[in-house]
């Protein structure tokens, strides 16, 4: 839970510029790759972590510019990716033009249930982690690299003068 809307905006910039290397590595072709029959494809997953920005911002009454859950998913992985960056960016300009700190204390009906704004930024950012790992495994699928997010990846180890780790 975020008790300042510093420490918020810190940790979405960083978890932000994670998800655009991921996102800017996908390809118009990878967006089709699924797990299997019946599972979300890797564009999906992309375009639902995006449009979250969207869902919970106006969830949570915050101004936000997003794609909307209605929003049809873009073609291209590019077109996906600069919606992301401006979907996040607006979200936190959103958040620290609406909120104080002791606004995040505040509780606020979430899917049924009282969750402080602190609380429901937390689970904004949990979410968006979830789901990249979900497209990390997928992107692997596709023949895609996977980019270092919290460390190096499989094929990062190199630049550290190392052989990939099992």
């Amino acid at each position: 839970m975020y008790r300042t809307v510093e420490d918020f905006r810190k940790s979405m910039n960083s978890e932000r510029e994670n998800t655009l290397k991921v996102l800017r590595t996908l390809t118009d072709e990878s967006l089709a790759q699924k797990v299997g029959p019946g599972g979300r494809s890797l564009g999906r997953l992309a375009w639902h972590i995006t449009q979250m920005f969207g869902e919970m911002g106006g969830q949570m009454h915050i101004p936000v510019e997003a794609a909307s859950e209605k929003t049809p998913q873009p073609a291209t992985a590019k077109d996906i990716a600069d919606a992301y960056e401006s979907g996040s960016a607006s979200l936190i300009k959103g958040v620290e033009a609406t909120w104080t700190d002791a606004d995040l204390l505040v509780e606020i009906d979430m899917y049924g249930e009282k969750w402080a704004r602190g609380y429901a930024l937390w689970g904004l950012i949990a979410h968006e982690i979830h789901h990249r790992g979900q497209m990390t495994v997928l992107m692997r699928q596709a023949g895609l690299g996977v980019p270092g997010v919290y460390g190096p990846s499989k094929e990062e180890w190199v630049n550290y003068g190392m052989p990939a780790q099992e």
